[in-house]
């Protein structure tokens, strides 16, 4: 772990993005040296540093930090942590802000070979987004909301768990972005009122043109004939049931699979 490029594993107690979550983060799947989705990674970050008014870390150096913590690792999950760095008590903005970077790697989380294959058991949350127009998209430091549905389980056998606006619209999974083939049309959530716009979702999107981003309800969910996740550090995941509905992984979703597999990803993680 590198903070501000030393190796450290404290921050300041007067760091912003521990007083105020503010801040950004990426978890970046590394395989080896290579990062397939370094691109899309860093085109969010940067966007969501111009939104919150935070000055940009310069790629370069995360990409030679990401290298240094990874090192030795054939896999590894690289998280960046940007925070407007410490600064007095008061909401009001540093004049000359000095972010805090943070680097750190980790071992990939495990999923195993049948839960690609077969598909994962998802539940809906009672936990509803909150709408923010200004935050919608980045990954900004604020995960309260993912935290507290996390919590709402602790059966094993459930994987994921649906999320949902205040106007009961599906957005997401807490750690994940979500697909349906719903009459024979890829669909996923629009994000311009809350949830987080994943880099695996844009890949999907950039290969998949056909695919429409709008309004999925539940009901249109737990129609569809197709349903999968997607997420840069698992990549894609079917789903096999959601409460009472089964799912099948169908051709769209294998078609991705291998997508994953081109670009370099495993389909086994761990076990």
């Amino acid at each position: 772990m590198l903070v501000d490029g030393v190796a450290a594993e404290r921050i300041s107690a007067l760091d912003r993005g521990l007083a105020y979550g503010d801040g950004l983060f990426e978890s970046i799947r590394l395989v080896g040296t290579a990062a397939p989705l370094w691109t899309r990674h860093m085109q969010r970050l940067l966007e969501g540093c111009s939104r919150l008014r935070i000055p940009s870390p310069d790629p370069a150096l995360l990409w030679r930090e990401a290298l240094q913590v990874s090192r030795d690792m054939p896999q590894s999950v690289v998280r960046f942590t940007i925070t407007r760095g410490a600064g007095e008590r008061g909401y009001a903005l540093p004049v000359s802000p000095r972010p805090t970077r943070v680097v750190a790697a980790f071992v990939p989380p495990p999923v195993t070979a049948a839960a690609y294959a077969q598909g994962v058991r998802l539940r809906v949350c009672n936990i509803r987004l909150a709408e923010q127009p200004l935050l919608a998209g980045i990954k900004h430091l604020n995960r309260l909301e993912q935290v507290l549905a996390r919590a709402e389980w602790d059966d094993p056998a459930i994987v994921e768990g649906v999320l949902l606006d205040t106007c009961e619209r599906v957005i997401s999974a807490t750690m994940a972005n979500l697909f349906a083939v719903v009459d024979g049309e890829l669909l996923t959530p629009a994000l311009d009122r809350c949830g987080v716009a994943g880099v695996a979702r844009a890949e999907v999107l950039a290969v998949c043109p056909q695919a429409r981003t709008g309004e999925l309800t539940l009901a249109m969910l737990r129609g569809a004939s197709e349903v999968f996740l997607s997420s840069s550090v698992r990549g894609i995941v079917p789903v096999h049931s959601l409460g009472d509905c089964s799912y099948a992984p169908g051709a769209t979703t294998r078609q991705l699979q291998q997508h994953w597999c081109n670009l370099g990803f495993s389909m086994e993680q761990g076990g």
